[in-house]
């Protein structure tokens, strides 16, 4: 038995930090890193003196939370004020990745009480200044201005943004990204419909300079005619008939309360927090008995933890889009407001949320994330009862719903990450994908021209949607009725005999049925599930909690919506580093460092 920590991969195929407070005047153990104590961080790193190196980047600023049997003791405003509040740091100075972890309890004097170097693979996360910095590098590179004079292009018409490169093989010790281009002129907003196809600049995002350049080909440009997506300006189907907007009433007000990060509804209770790496961070999730009149814990932390996106286009400027949003661009920095009565209804809530930026100053963003109820018009249970002494009987519950909403836009797609609460004590995560395809310029204009792979499918006159997927996971720290959890897979067997038999030990003339294998999960490997191996119930259980005709207490994963694995080679290197993306279930013990 183990509480267990679960990685959930949810798979759309393609083919075309802080919240503030409200009142709490102490910070819950979870709470995230206020504008006071960000600030505090920020001058404990620059004035610590065994880094010497400058400038100081920050790429990362978070909470580095307190143990968990800590957190779970913490019953009242006096146990909040015991625990330490301690962030962790990544920043690069003198081409070093360091972390600290900073203590912030008292912002008169903060202190590092620990710093170290990381000597490994990878790189942090991309800041938003050196992104913008570098994408500008093109504009004073003659070799590019002489590739616009050659397909009839002014530097004014464009512009230029960073993409990752990926992982093939070399552990590089600089940070090196690619640039590539776009037109920006034309009359539509939708510059990623136009694309300076066959130019790729190799760029070091620290000294921002171009260390290579590639003028592979030059391909025909997309038209703006018909790309824009605004208002007024779009084709179909955004400029048909509207629909009658629709009104939210509630005569009574909003039916849940927000107190600090504390959300109490219905019978739900917990606690949101954000991350300017994973965005909204759910925990404490608990739900109450009635019966019993206590709460049940079902949750203990919850977020997205990686958006894996690879491109299945070979080709020189385009086998390396193989993303990963979340480490490398951050889902909370690439959080968007929300737009009132258009991402959420008129009865939402808004919190906002703070980061910082490279020099390690807090960015207020703000209505970053939404609370609503929802009344969808769906069904949570019913029946009607059609014989007995007084049928007919109608019992009909109507569905409401709470949401915690978050939308993510990084570079061309806009994630809408979705918490759905509901009365029957479920908890639904919902990703919505939005956005603009990224597309590929070719010379081709109608299908009847193609005789090779595309790797796509042509979309519009010199356009390819390129194939490509989108992998989300989700990491998940259950509790259920406690930190003693199982995981318990129960696989459907198909039974065929020809000589069945009823429990009466009568003859029967059924020739076949199907029955449940009940496993009990005891190593890492028999927590890895692909769910599309053979029909099962995944089960979170706690053995020590019984109920009253004996099941252990439990929660049903159900997975839904896509369910693919990646179909690259284990050898391929965006596989190797996406190697998770194989199954779409992993259950790891509980460790406090596997964030």
């Amino acid at each position: 038995m183990y509480p267990p920590l679960v990685l959930v991969l949810a798979i759309f195929f393609a083919v075309a930090t802080a919240i503030a407070a409200l009142s709490s005047p102490l910070p819950h153990p979870l709470d995230p890193l206020s504008p006071t104590e960000l600030t505090a961080v920020r001058s404990t790193v620059l004035a610590f003196s065994l880094v010497a190196s400058r400038p100081i980047s920050f790429h990362y600023v978070g909470l580095d939370e307190p143990e968990k049997p800590d957190v779970l003791s913490h019953t009242n405003a006096a146990a909040a004020a015991i625990l330490p509040r301690r962030a962790f740091v990544i920043a690069r100075a003198g081409g070093l990745s360091h972390e600290f972890y900073v203590d912030v309890t008292n912002t008169s004097a903060p202190r590092v009480v620990s710093h170290g170097i990381h000597d490994g693979p990878g790189f942090p996360m991309f800041t938003t200044e050196e992104q913008v910095a570098a994408g500008q590098l093109s504009r004073e590179y003659p070799p590019f201005r002489e590739s616009l004079q050659r397909r009839g292009r002014a530097l004014t018409d464009v512009g230029c943004g960073v993409f990752s490169m990926g992982w093939f093989g070399k552990n590089e010790a600089r940070r090196l990204a690619k640039v590539q281009c776009f037109i920006v002129a034309g009359g539509t907003a939708n510059y990623y419909a136009r694309p300076l196809e066959g130019v790729t600049l190799l760029v070091d995002v620290e000294k921002l300079v171009i260390v290579a350049y590639r003028d592979r080909a030059a391909y025909s440009v997309p038209k703006a005619k018909g790309t824009d997506y605004r208002a007024g300006k779009a084709g179909p189907p955004f400029n048909g008939a509207v629909p009658a907007p629709g009104v939210v009433v509630q005569p009574e007000g909003k039916g849940f309360h927000i107190d600090g990060h504390i959300v109490r509804w219905a019978n739900w209770e917990f606690h949101v927090g954000f991350d300017m790496r994973a965005g909204t961070v759910i925990s404490m999730a608990s739900v109450h008995d009635a019966d019993a009149d206590l709460w049940r814990r079902v949750l203990y932390r919850g977020f997205a933890s990686e958006i894996f996106v690879p491109y299945m286009d070979p080709e020189e400027e385009w086998y390396f889009h193989t993303f990963m949003d979340a480490g490398e661009y951050g889902l909370g920095v690439s959080a968007v407001p929300l737009q009132p009565e258009a991402d959420c209804p008129a009865n939402a809530a808004y919190m906002d949320g703070y980061y910082v930026d490279a020099d390690g100053k807090p960015v207020k963003s703000e209505n970053i994330i939404c609370v609503f109820e929802r009344y969808a018009g769906d069904i949570a249970w019913r029946h009607t009862g059609v014989a007995g002494p007084i049928a007919p009987i109608t019992e009909v519950r109507p569905d409401v719903t709470l949401v915690v909403r978050m939308v993510v836009t990084v570079g061309n797609y806009d994630y809408t990450l979705d918490w759905e609460f509901k009365t029957v004590g479920s908890i639904k995560t919902v990703v919505s994908l939005s956005g603009i395809l990224e597309m590929k310029a070719t010379n081709y204009t109608h299908v009847d021209q193609i005789r090779d792979d595309i790797h796509g499918t042509l979309i519009a006159e010199n356009t390819v949607g390129v194939y490509h997927d989108h992998f989300i996971t989700y990491h998940l720290d259950l509790d259920i009725d406690g930190t003693k959890n199982s995981f318990i897979k129960n696989t459907i067997i198909p039974k065929r005999n020809t000589g069945v038999r009823a429990t009466s030990g009568a003859p029967t003339p059924r020739r076949s049925y199907w029955t449940v294998l009940y496993e009990v999960a005891e190593t890492e490997a028999e927590g890895q599930v692909n769910i599309n191996d053979a029909p099962a119930d995944l089960l979170f259980v706690n053995p020590s909690k019984k109920t009253k005709v004996g099941n252990e207490v439990g929660y049903r994963l159900i997975p839904a919506g896509a369910t693919a694995t990646s179909l690259l080679a284990n050898n391929d290197y965006p596989q190797r580093r996406a190697s998770y993306t194989k199954k779409q279930v992993w259950v790891t013990p509980y460790n406090k460092s596997e964030k």
